[in-house]
């Protein structure tokens, strides 16, 4: 069962963490209602859908360093399977996610939209909340003040040069902020829990920064919290390869492999590197553990992970629905579309899509 946690009609007894901690900082949303404002009697141009989709979906920033080469191959790398047996001691599971998308375009800058999701399983029941969704327009004018405004009174964050500025980077710029705030209050709320993050514990690039992401893991340690990142796909290479995962080995299992620097240039590995795989007939994935724990409690969240939540080829349900309750439908974007166009007196104009037009039936995409 699935719920949807409702400050107004739901008893306090029902959730997770005291509903006050996630409260969007007020300043947050004065800054989105300030910024539509200034679209008022513009027009508003909408990109093909499959543009929308496809270009300025819910992925993570793109301008981040490849981290490959600045972990080099050498012959000190060492590999150990642990064999996994679940733990079904009662402990609640969270997850976030959080996305960005492009609603359209104005003649000064571009609309877009960031909205974050939290998921908690707890006694068998899957509970969720949404942050948002909250519409901003980002201009060349005004980009850098949102940018900072965010951080220092909304999610208060130090300031830090915004680097890659350009618009069609800002929606997942601001949504990694968002993303950021939440796993912090999330790691300052929740106790004895398992912390879900969707990516790795590499540190030190624009979106990820070092002290950030290691003063987040330290707030978790101190609630006696473990947070378990899982990387989809990765970077790092063991001899010139992707990371091995065995058939030979009876899942659910870790690979744990020992060797990666710890730094390396700009980048910061601030978690202990696995392979694994939690189901039989599941996909494998990188997995990233807080590497200040030790290795057993590391260990150990693992196999409360496998005792606790419900696994889809192998990747965490609570991890997967904070995706899926985050991510933006068509349906929603047109929705968003609309209410603008009403509020602020938009008018729509629909861009054509030049490749089909110059290219006919070979315009069309690899996924199309």
């Amino acid at each position: 069962m699935i719920e949807q946690l409702h400050y107004t009609t739901t008893p306090k007894y029902n959730f997770p963490l005291p509903p006050e901690i996630l409260q969007i900082p007020r300043k947050f949303i004065q800054l989105s209602l300030k910024t539509i404002k200034t679209t008022k009697q513009q027009t508003l141009q909408l990109l093909p859908q499959e543009a929308t989709f496809n270009n300025y979906s819910t992925t993570k920033l793109d301008d981040d360093e490849d981290e490959t080469q600045f972990f080099p191959s050498h012959n000190h790398y060492t590999i150990q399977s642990i064999p996994l047996k679940p733990i079904k001691t009662e402990t609640t599971i969270v997850a976030i996610d959080v996305s960005s998308i492009k609603i359209g375009e104005t003649s000064t800058g571009i609309i877009c939209a960031i909205r974050g999701t939290v998921v908690w399983k707890t006694r068998n029941r899957y509970k969720y909340l949404r942050i948002g969704p909250f519409p901003l327009h980002i201009t060349e004018e005004n980009k850098t003040e949102i940018y900072h405004l965010l951080r220092q009174h909304s999610l208060n964050m130090p300031t830090e040069p915004l680097h890659h500025s350009n618009l069609i980077n800002m929606p997942t710029k601001l949504g990694n902020l968002l993303e950021r705030w939440i796993k912090m209050k999330i790691s300052c709320a929740s106790q004895n829990s398992i912390i879900l993050w969707d990516g790795s514990l590499t540190a030190g690039t624009a979106s990820s920064p070092i002290k950030t992401i290691s003063q987040t893991l330290e707030m978790a340690r101190n609630h006696l919290n473990t947070i378990l990142a899982f990387s989809k796909n990765t970077h790092l290479r063991f001899l010139n390869h992707q990371p091995p995962v065995s058939e030979n080995l009876q899942s659910p299992y870790l690979l744990e492999i020992n060797g990666f620097p710890v730094n390396s240039g700009s980048f910061a590995l601030l978690g202990k590197v696995y392979m694994t795989k939690l189901t039989h007939n599941g996909c494998s994935f990188r997995l990233d553990i807080d590497k200040e724990l030790p290795n057993e409690l590391g260990i150990e969240a693992v196999e409360k992970l496998l005792g606790n939540d419900i696994l889809f080829q192998s990747y965490p349900e609570t991890l997967r629905l904070a995706h899926i309750f985050s991510t933006f439908t068509a349906t929603e974007v047109i929705a968003m579309q609309r209410f603008l166009v009403k509020k602020c007196g938009l008018k729509i104009l629909n861009r054509p899509n030049i490749r089909r037009l110059l290219f006919g039936p070979f315009g069309y995409g690899p996924e199309a």
